[in-house]
């Protein structure tokens, strides 16, 4: 009966990349040649998070990504997603113990393959999957807002929103998916969907780029823009790629934003690089190839920061 309904292998394995500060990149070949990556992180305080990929590819074009410079190849199965976590321990736990958590933070946006992310996430869940609990299991999205409601619904899971703007004209520029879901409905959807939720903190992201979100005011607006959300911050350090055109801001800028959120009230964390000299850092993963999508225009005012001249 297995044999007529079922295939026992979604993946296999193609390379396994180690980085200096024990972060494993796991490249694995799926059946129709195409590549995805799989990275591994273990913690100090003895948790392990396994970072999966949704896609092969994505669709957004955020500009400080590299894997949205590949543009959208497909969306990967439930069993593709699974597959990852079930091979990262079965691959690695001796050598980085039992893996605690999974981020939905790889290549490729979540709820833009949300039939398959939901299923995955819940084979993740099930005590007869792989039992993993729910607040140990985060999806990110860049704000798709629709499925985002559905997701709050349908799924016990963490959510993470990937934000690194406060203003309209930037993330307009470095994440396009905001002109569609601009950052005034994806907040509201937020506060109106977390009312009924007990207990449950949605996860901002925030990837620190120098001279274009890091400012004080930045700082001073994102603490608004949050206001009666329950919600944690995690400030990150930016991760340079090959034809990048952003830099990363300063640790002294870093803990500089940081302190501001804390002062007015936030939960706020710093995330530094990990795995970054294999390129399997948050933004790094992926094969962009010769067939690329488009950088844009960068706002006059950013022109400077980005040492383009005017």
């Amino acid at each position: 009966m297995l044999s007529e309904h079922a295939e026992l292998r979604a993946l296999s394995l193609k390379d396994i990349l180690t980085a200096s500060d024990g972060t494993r990149k796991i490249l694995f070949a799926l059946d129709d040649g195409l590549v995805i990556e799989t990275v591994v992180i273990p913690c100090d305080r003895g948790r392990t998070t396994v970072c999966v990929s949704s896609q092969v590819g994505c669709a957004m074009n955020c500009q400080f990504c590299y894997t949205g410079r590949m543009g959208l190849r497909r969306h990967l199965t439930a069993a593709e997603i699974v597959e990852q976590a079930v091979y990262a321990r079965r691959l690695l736990s001796g050598d980085v113990g039992s893996i605690t958590n999974v981020v939905f933070m790889g290549m490729g946006e979540p709820f833009h393959n949300i039939e398959n992310v939901i299923k995955a996430a819940d084979i993740l869940v099930d005590e007869q999957g792989l039992h993993f609990s729910p607040r140990k299991v985060t999806v990110s999205t860049s704000g798709l807002v629709p499925q985002l409601k559905r997701f709050l619904h349908e799924s016990k899971c963490a959510l993470a929103v990937s934000l690194n703007a406060t203003t309209d004209e930037v993330r307009n520029w470095i994440m396009p998916i905001n002109r569609k879901y601009k950052l005034s409905f994806l907040l509201e959807t937020l506060r109106e969907e977390l009312k009924f939720k007990n207990n449950y903190k949605v996860l901002f992201e925030y990837v620190m780029l120098a001279g274009i979100n890091d400012s004080i005011e930045d700082a001073e607006r994102l603490i608004d823009l949050v206001k009666g959300i329950p919600c944690k911050i995690n400030l990150i350090s930016f991760n340079p790629h090959c034809g990048s055109q952003f830099r990363p801001s300063s640790d002294e800028k870093m803990i500089e934003f940081r302190n501001i959120l804390a002062e007015g009230g936030c939960i706020v964390f710093m995330r530094f690089s990990r795995g970054d000299d294999q390129m399997a850092a948050c933004g790094q993963l992926g094969k962009p190839g010769s067939s690329q999508a488009p950088l844009l225009r960068v706002p006059e005012q950013f022109r400077v920061a980005l040492n383009l001249g005017v």
